[in-house]
């Protein structure tokens, strides 16, 4: 008599890489729900609808599964940012749209920063790289006078990346001042519009005017 063959989760050992996907997925919404601290792997495994064993099989574990999860999206956002170019005029805006498309990493960045111990945080040597970077385009643009070169670059990233993550970070903020939240598609439109119009004063000076 033939053996019966063993059943087989679907779409788990026939596409590995689906798997994977639909894991660090569902890690995402559980880590923005709870952060690193409240996050629990059978909720995660339920949300991507794969047993614990087979989560443990392929990241070994919430730690290992929080760092795969975060040097994903650390390298997706940085070449998003790449992609936008130079012109803080259209850069700023644009992450600012993305981060409103993104609210479930901006919201496992709020719970990174509750949870953290000593400033220091997953992969900071990577982050601290992808970071120096950015700044290094910045500093690009100062010295082809497209920047005010009188300002320090850190002061100016740390500007542009409050100016575009704080309405997502702090959505009872938002409405608190402005009536509206981050996910109004009007509110969307009419603030990335203000980031443009702002991001535009960051250039030099024409000259003869003070």
């Amino acid at each position: 008599m033939a053996k019966k063959a063993k059943s087989r989760e679907p779409g788990v050992t026939r596409d590995p890489v689906r798997t994977q996907e639909r894991i660090l997925a569902a890690a995402l919404a559980e880590f923005a729900d709870g952060g690193l601290a409240g996050a629990r792997v059978d909720r995660i495994a339920r949300r991507a609808g794969v047993n614990k064993r087979m989560l443990y099989h392929y990241f070994g574990g919430k730690q290992e599964l929080f760092r795969r999860l975060v040097s994903q999206k650390v390298t997706e956002r940085f070449k998003q940012r790449e992609s936008h170019g130079d012109d803080v005029t259209t850069s700023l805006p644009l992450n600012f749209l993305h981060n409103c498309h993104d609210a479930d990493w901006v919201r496992l960045l709020a719970w990174e920063s509750l949870q953290t111990a000593n400033d220091q945080v997953v992969l900071e040597p990577e982050r601290s790289r992808m970071t120096a970077r950015n700044q290094n385009r910045l500093r690009q643009q100062q010295l082809k006078g497209k920047l005010k070169a009188e300002w320090p670059v850190e002061w100016l990233h740390l500007a542009m990346v409050s100016l575009s993550l704080f309405p997502v970070a702090m959505p009872q903020i938002t409405r608190l001042i402005t009536g509206r939240t981050f996910s109004d598609p009007q509110f969307q439109r009419e603030y990335a519009d203000f980031l443009k119009k702002m991001a535009a004063t960051l250039g030099p000076s024409p000259a003869g005017s003070k």
